[in-house]
């Protein structure tokens, strides 16, 4: 049972998910701020963490749910793999070393079985055989114990970027819907499908893949519109998606620009 939490004001208590074959641990509470305007957000990104040293694991259980996730705790190879096949992750971090089943071999199942979730490991053998081992056995990075926490979470960062740039549906905010790049259609929630433009497309693709970013108009200038004179445009192509997509797709951030909206619709 998760332990008692005491909250305080705008605090939300995320809870930690613990699995391991033999249930040795019990469930943790994490109690975290949370912005008054962010309530209501919706869903964290999904990340499962695979860690067997307990004080290790509940502490990175506490930072990564800190940072905005949505963390799952596997205690060892067989809690992994069966969470990793029945769950839809955005990231994985496992360790290389587990009991029942090894880390690297995890990793292997879960891509024979078409699991193509974005993947670190993190391990205490550094040698370039061992990086090349992880890396063959379908890891997308390899970071080596002891490690600098920000470089741990600057890693899954860009893993995260890198997976959402070579995808071909982008999804917008936290909501359901979601922006087909081969169709240029946006779909999802209670609505049709919209059709968009190609410059449609491409602004808030841009928007949506850094949901945290805010944009000035110069740098969407420069990123979408190829350097075109006065800030107009943008504001044009802002309305243009409010106007298929609802006003709450796109955030104005006065004297600042343009980002995301919390739940990529109206």
């Amino acid at each position: 049972m998760p332990r008692d939490v005491r909250k305080a004001p705008h605090t939300e208590v995320v809870p930690v998910v613990v699995v391991s074959a033999d249930d040795a641990w019990g469930g943790v509470a994490v109690a975290l701020p949370r912005e008054p305007e962010q309530a209501g957000v919706g869903e964290r990104e999904r990340l499962l963490l695979v860690e067997d040293e307990r004080e290790l694991a509940e502490m990175l259980a506490r930072l990564l749910a800190a940072e905005g996730f949505a963390v799952d705790l596997a205690a060892d190879g067989q809690a992994a793999l069966h969470l990793g096949l029945t769950r839809s992750y955005d990231l994985l971090l496992v360790d290389r070393r587990l009991p029942g089943i090894e880390g690297l071999d995890v990793l292997v199942r879960l891509r024979a079985r078409g699991v193509v979730t974005p993947a670190l490991v993190l391990t205490a053998r550094g040698s370039v055989a061992d990086r090349v081992n992880g890396l063959d056995a379908g890891a997308d990075d390899y970071l080596t114990k002891p490690f600098a926490v920000e470089e741990l979470l600057a890693r899954l960062r860009a893993l995260g970027r890198r997976h959402q740039d070579a995808a071909q549906v982008v999804r917008l905010g936290k909501g359901e819907r979601v922006l087909d790049l081969a169709t240029r259609t946006v779909h999802g929630g209670a609505g049709p499908p919209v059709e968009l433009t190609e410059r449609e497309v491409q602004l808030l693709a841009l928007l949506a893949r850094r949901p945290n970013r805010v944009f000035s108009r110069a740098e969407l200038l420069d990123l979408v519109f190829d350097g075109a004179d006065g800030g107009g445009v943008v504001d044009t192509y802002v309305h243009y998606l409010r106007r298929k997509l609802g006003r709450g797709v796109i955030r104005t951030m006065r004297g600042a620009g343009y980002r995301m909206g919390p739940m990529g619709s109206g």
